[in-house]
């Protein structure tokens, strides 16, 4: 971890700024934003590094600035499984210390990422005593809880290959890039992540998306799948379009 001399008067450069809202970072207006600088540190992670280690004490919030983390656990298998991916306006750690005083998952920067590292009781008292920062922060923990029911939801309801287009398209809407050809997701993951994360085989994924790109609803290179037909992936994920 690589720690950064920040003014407190410049915000960290904010990667979402033209996008929907994507997390707890988004919903604070520029004056919350330069608050809770004050009270944090940027820090930045190189592609691999252990941001937070499951079981160890949680101390600190991060909200991610830049760059994408994997949450891992380990399964009965001792084997580590992808939980989620969090992106630029994600905050980590909120609720692991409140829950037991320990992460509750591990966090693994999943290519080059800048967070603000902030102390828990620091950011726990921050957020109390700011209307502003106490709504988004209360904003963010409800997004997360929905996104929690929404994936149970869909395991229980949809198929493999549906959860799978799911996935990719509502990455897309939170943190995807328009361009003249379609939307761009930045992906990080490998295939056999993403099966773990959506609960399917990487059989059925790398079927999937060979099967979409062949229909021309998604073009795929090096860490990144662009969105050429979202009507069509919609269909596949069995939603309106």
């Amino acid at each position: 971890m690589n720690t950064e001399d920040h003014d407190p008067g410049e915000a960290p450069q904010d990667t979402c700024d033209t996008r929907p809202p994507g997390g707890f970072w988004d919903l604070l207006n520029p004056a919350e934003k330069a608050a809770l600088q004050l009270i944090g540190q940027v820090s930045a992670f190189g592609p691999g590094e252990a941001i937070c280690v499951e079981g160890a004490t949680a101390t600190e919030v991060l909200v991610l600035t830049e760059g994408w983390v994997k949450i891992l656990a380990v399964n009965r298998k001792r084997r580590n499984v992808v939980l989620a991916l969090r992106g630029p306006g994600d905050i980590i750690g909120e609720l692991a210390g409140r829950a037991a005083g320990r992460r509750t998952a591990s966090v693994t920067a999943a290519g080059h990422v800048r967070a603000l590292v902030i102390d828990r009781d620091q950011f726990t008292r921050h957020v109390h005593s700011r209307p502003e920062a106490n709504r988004a922060y209360s904003d963010a923990i409800t997004q997360r809880w929905q996104e929690a029911a929404d994936m149970h939801r869909s395991r229980s309801l949809d198929n493999s290959a549906q959860r799978l287009a799911g996935f990719l398209l509502d990455l897309a809407s939170r943190h995807g890039t328009p361009t003249e050809t379609g939307t761009v997701i930045t992906m990080l993951l490998s295939q056999e992540e993403i099966a773990s994360l959506i609960g399917a085989s990487r059989a059925t994924v790398t079927r999937a998306l060979r099967n979409w790109r062949g229909r021309g609803l998604i073009t795929s290179a090096r860490h990144q799948i662009t969105i050429t037909n979202s009507q069509g992936l919609h269909g596949a994920a069995g939603r309106p379009g």
